[in-house]
């Protein structure tokens, strides 16, 4: 198994990518700490683990607190924090720059850029003392190749790819690799805060990516094992698109 012994810390992971994420990472041997705004959501996915150890922390990741109590509740645990996921994100129908609103601009950094910010900033010195660890964020094609409309959303998991990049290089020396997945839109609880149940919406997103077809879940779980792997031992500072060719 390819992450038998590990200590896993996913955010986000009430849904998603989240859940796909902790059921394949228990799948492969990692002991998980769930981590959720919504405790009730991350208990659902601990209960489809099968058995596999495993612990809930209800946090919020724009929180500075919550995020330090997150970290600690897992090193206290489980003695150790080899992965973070930080996967925790939020969108917003699309709309004109002019007409996204302070608030709505401050919440989506908060969540999609300070969240990641604040995961790194408690794991990085347990990273340190073990003497290593990996760290993975969930940026989107959108950071890579926006849509009309998505200005906020797309600003935000740009930034997080550039974080991801700044952090490796900063990180390297203390064997601690920092990689990010780049997403194509997938059928989850967020793409349907984006376009609803409108199916011309969601036909338009489907025909723009070359593969023919939306993400799944287990499509970015798959990435996302592999770079939290050792797999990818070699790997740091990238940005893994997982988009069917959306963001050629």
């Amino acid at each position: 198994m390819k992450l038998q012994g590990k200590v896993a810390l996913i955010t986000g992971a009430g849904s998603g990518f989240g859940r796909a994420s902790a059921q394949l990472f228990a799948q492969e041997g990692a002991r998980v700490v769930l981590v959720d705004v919504n405790e009730s959501a991350a208990r659902q996915t601990q209960a489809t683990l099968e058995g596999s150890e495993s612990a809930v922390v209800a946090a919020d990741v724009t929180r500075a607190a919550d995020t330090a109590r997150m970290v600690q509740a897992a090193v206290e645990r489980y003695g150790r924090l080899d992965i973070l996921f930080n996967n925790a994100g939020i969108s917003v129908p699309p709309r004109p720059a002019e007409d996204v609103d302070e608030e709505t601009w401050d919440r989506i950094m908060a969540v999609n850029l300070k969240g990641v910010f604040l995961g790194c900033k408690y794991a990085i010195p347990v990273m340190k003392r073990q003497g290593g660890g990996v760290i993975l964020n969930t940026a989107s094609v959108a950071g890579l190749r926006p849509r009309l409309g998505t200005l906020p959303y797309a600003t935000s998991k740009g930034a997080v790819i550039t974080l991801t990049k700044a952090l490796a290089l900063e990180l390297a020396p203390h064997r601690i690799r920092v990689n990010c997945l780049a997403p194509v839109a997938a059928d989850t609880p967020l793409l349907r805060t984006i376009v609803g149940d409108d199916p011309q919406a969601l036909q338009s997103r489907m025909a723009s990516i070359p593969w023919g077809r939306l993400a799944t879940v287990e499509d970015v779980a798959r990435a996302a094992l592999y770079l939290v792997s050792d797999d990818a031992d070699m790997l740091t500072g990238v940005c893994l698109p997982v988009d069917g060719g959306r963001s050629l």
